[in-house]
C-alpha cells in the first residue's frame, strides 16, 4: 500500500487556516451563509487541472490541510476576538525578537499558545464526516482528469478552497517542470537550484516537488527536508573573490574545511574554463570530484574566442564545444576521474539538444526554468445531495484510479 506523508511534516498556520485568514474572504463568507441559514448541502467537489500530462504533486499537503481544517467553530463571537487576539499578538512577538526583548517574547508566546489552545477547545473537527479519493504525488495527470474529490458537507470545507488548489497549483508546476528536465537529461543527474530565484518560504515544498520530480539533489536543508536529506551544492564565485580570485585555492580551501562534502571547482570565474579546470585538478589531484561550468549567457569563454562559424547558440555561455575541449583536457592529463556539471540557463530544450550531440555532461543544474509556468487547478461542484449538478460545461468525471483517503 502506498503511503503520503504524515500531515506534521507540514508546518501549517492550522489556526489561520479554519479562520479562512489564507482564503478568498468569499469562501468564508459562503461558510457562515450556510451555517447561519442551517444550510448542509451534501456538495462533491471535483478538483482537475486543463494540461495535457502533468506531474501531480501536492496532494498530501491538500490533504493535510483537509484533515487539519475541516468543521467549525462552536462559538464564532469568542473566535473572532480570540483570534484577532492571537494575529495581533503574532505581530507583537516579532517585534518583540527583533528587539531582543526576550522577557516579553517568553510571556507572550505562552499567552499566544493558551489563545491557540482555547480556539482549538472552540473547534469542532468534522474530518470523518467527509470522503476524500485523491491520487498520490507523482501520480501522472492529464488534462480534465479528476484529481481529487471532496464529498460533503459544504459548510465544513468551503473555507479550504483557495489553500488546497494554491498548493497543488504550486508543487505540480515544480513537479513536472523537473520531470520535463529529468526526462530530457536522459538518467543524467539534475539538481535543483532554483533557492534564489524565489521566496525562502517555499523552499520546503518547492524541494520536496523537485524530488518527486526526480531531481537527484536540492540546493538548501530546507529544500531537503520534507523526505530527509541535506542540501548540496559547490562552491560560489564570491569565495573565489574571498581569495583574491584564485580558483584552485578556493577549491583546496573548500576541501580542507569541508572533506566530507565533494569538492566541486567553479571555473568560470576568469572566463577560462579550460585552464581553470586544468589548474584546479592539478592542485587537488584525486581530491578533485568534479568541475562546474557556470559562464555568463553574454560571454563567450577564451578557448571559443578563435573559434570560427559558430553560431550564438554555440559560443555564449556554457556550449556544447566548451564542455567537449574540458572533458577532452581533463582526460588528457589523467583527470578522467573528474565530473562535469553544468549551469546557468538550462532547460529541456538545451539540455535534449546536449544529449542530441552527445556532449560529455555528468550533472545539469538547474534553477529558474523549473519555476516557470502555470499549472492551475480548479474545483467545481459537481453534485448535490447525491445527484449531478454543476454549472454549464462542467460534468461530475469519476475517475477510477483515486483511492480514498483514511480519516
Amino acid at each position: 500500500m502506498r503511503k503520503r506523508l504524515d500531515p506534521s511534516v507540514f508546518d501549517l498556520p492550522v489556526q489561520e487556516f479554519r479562520r479562512g485568514y489564507r482564503s478568498a474572504i468569499y469562501f468564508w463568507r459562503t461558510k457562515r451563509i450556510l451555517e447561519q441559514d442551517n444550510k448542509h448541502p451534501i456538495i462533491t467537489h471535483q478538483i482537475f487541472q486543463k494540461k495535457e500530462k502533468v506531474i501531480i504533486c501536492g496532494t498530501d499537503e491538500a490533504i493535510a490541510i483537509l484533515k487539519n481544517a475541516t468543521g467549525y467553530y462552536s462559538d464564532y463571537e469568542k473566535t473572532y476576538k480570540l483570534f484577532d487576539r492571537y494575529i495581533e499578538l503574532k505581530h507583537t512577538i516579532r517585534k518583540a525578537l527583533y528587539r531582543h526583548d526576550y522577557d516579553t517574547f517568553l510571556k507572550l508566546t505562552a499567552v499566544k499558545n493558551d489563545i491557540s489552545y482555547q480556539l482549538d477547545e472552540l473547534w469542532v473537527d468534522k474530518f470523518n464526516e467527509i470522503e476524500v479519493k485523491s491520487l498520490y504525488d507523482g501520480d501522472e495527470l492529464f488534462a480534465w482528469e479528476t484529481a481529487m474529490l471532496i464529498e460533503g458537507d459544504y459548510s465544513l470545507f468551503a473555507h479550504l478552497e483557495s489553500l488546497y488548489l494554491g498548493v497543488l497549483a504550486r508543487r505540480t508546476r515544480i513537479a513536472t517542470n523537473t520531470h520535463q528536465v529529468v526526462k530530457a537529461a536522459g538518467g543524467k543527474q539534475v539538481l535543483f537550484f532554483a533557492d534564489r530565484f524565489d521566496h525562502f518560504a517555499v523552499q520546503g515544498g518547492d524541494g520536496y516537488a523537485s524530488h518527486i520530480g526526480g531531481a537527484r539533489g536540492v540546493a538548501t536543508d530546507a529544500m531537503a527536508a520534507w523526505f530527509g536529506e541535506r542540501g548540496i551544492g559547490t562552491i560560489p564565485h564570491a569565495l573565489i573573490a574571498s581569495y583574491g580570485g584564485d580558483t584552485p585555492l578556493a577549491t583546496e580551501k573548500f576541501h580542507k574545511y569541508m572533506p566530507k562534502v565533494n569538492a566541486v571547482g567553479l571555473v568560470d570565474f576568469d572566463n577560462d574554463c579550460v585552464n581553470t579546470s586544468l589548474e584546479t585538478a592539478r592542485r587537488l589531484k584525486d581530491k578533485l570530484w568534479a568541475v562546474r561550468l557556470d559562464n555568463a549567457e553574454t560571454l563567450i569563454d577564451k578557448s571559443l574566442q578563435n573559434e570560427k562559424g559558430l553560431k550564438d547558440e554555440d559560443k555564449y555561455g556554457v556550449t556544447p564545444l566548451l564542455v567537449e575541449k574540458v572533458r577532452k583536457a581533463l582526460d588528457k592529463e589523467g583527470f578522467s576521474h573528474v565530473k562535469i556539471i553544468v549551469s546557468g540557463g538550462f532547460n529541456p530544450d538545451k539540455i535534449a539538444r546536449f544529449e542530441k550531440l552527445g556532449v560529455p555532461v555528468d550533472i545539469y543544474a538547474v534553477g529558474s526554468w523549473i519555476l516557470s509556468g502555470r499549472y492551475d487547478f480548479t474545483a467545481d461542484a459537481v453534485r448535490l445531495n447525491g445527484k449531478n449538478l454543476a454549472k454549464v460545461g462542467r460534468e461530475y468525471r469519476p475517475n477510477p484510479r483515486l483511492e480514498r483517503v483514511d480519516n
